[in-house]
């Protein structure tokens, strides 16, 4: 199957994810968090690439960003992931493949959409019971709203976050958006209103993210000719 491809337009927002090879833990201690941490802050000196959110689990990652040219996600992407990884086998004295190599993408509408996005990346690890509540996981971006010195410094998101932002982080989402959020990474296929997703798909020509996947389903009580 071919792959899908990744279209980056500057000013646009996009979520980002990518895992541990065939899913395995990443991060097993909270200096490989730390060592990760300072690999972004090393990489605005080469790449400077927007972040609004972010959060590292275990063994994948989020990032909500914004980039200013087309070639600065996989410009900043290339870099921090391979030298991670160099750095990952000297310490672990291992070999072979760590992340599992290409980064998936979708662009969000810059609305209610992107809060959705990046609540759903904030909450990440609340959603997966490792912490209480979402500010509680020192590896997200949510801790840093309200901390100083912050490892990561945020930029800001093109709507203002309401000031209960934190409240409803740790709100659950609904199983709607869960399956939206999931079928865009999936698909890398635009995240906002229909209309706004149909122009950006035809605008960029990724009209194949629209598509569902597989072939159709026959319809058996038509006779096929």
């Amino acid at each position: 199957m071919a792959r899908t491809a990744r279209y980056i337009v500057p000013g646009y927002c996009y979520h980002l994810i990518n895992r541990g090879n065939r899913r395995a833990r990443v991060f097993h201690e909270d200096a490989d968090y730390e060592q990760f941490l300072a690999l972004i802050h090393q990489a605005r000196s080469r790449v400077e690439l927007p972040i609004l959110a972010m959060c590292l689990m275990p063994n994948h990652l989020h990032l909500v960003v914004q980039p200013r040219a087309a070639q600065d996600v996989s410009r900043w992407m290339q870099w921090v992931f391979t030298t991670h990884v160099h750095w990952s086998h000297a310490k672990y004295k291992s070999t072979g493949r760590l992340w599992q190599g290409r980064f998936k993408a979708f662009l969000c509408q810059a609305d209610h959409h992107l809060l959705t996005v990046m609540r759903y990346v904030e909450r990440n690890a609340l959603r997966a019971k490792l912490v209480e509540r979402a500010e509680d996981w020192r590896w997200g971006s949510l801790a840093w709203r309200s901390a100083w010195p912050v490892p990561v410094a945020l930029s800001p998101a093109p709507i203002v976050l309401p000031s209960y932002w934190r409240h409803l982080v740790n709100e659950p989402q609904t199983a709607a958006e869960l399956a939206e959020i999931r079928r865009c990474v999936n698909r890398q296929r635009p995240f906002g209103d229909e209309d706004w997703v149909v122009e950006r798909a035809k605008e960029l020509g990724m009209e194949q993210s629209l598509s569902p996947i597989g072939r159709p389903r026959r319809n058996r009580s038509v006779p096929v000719c």
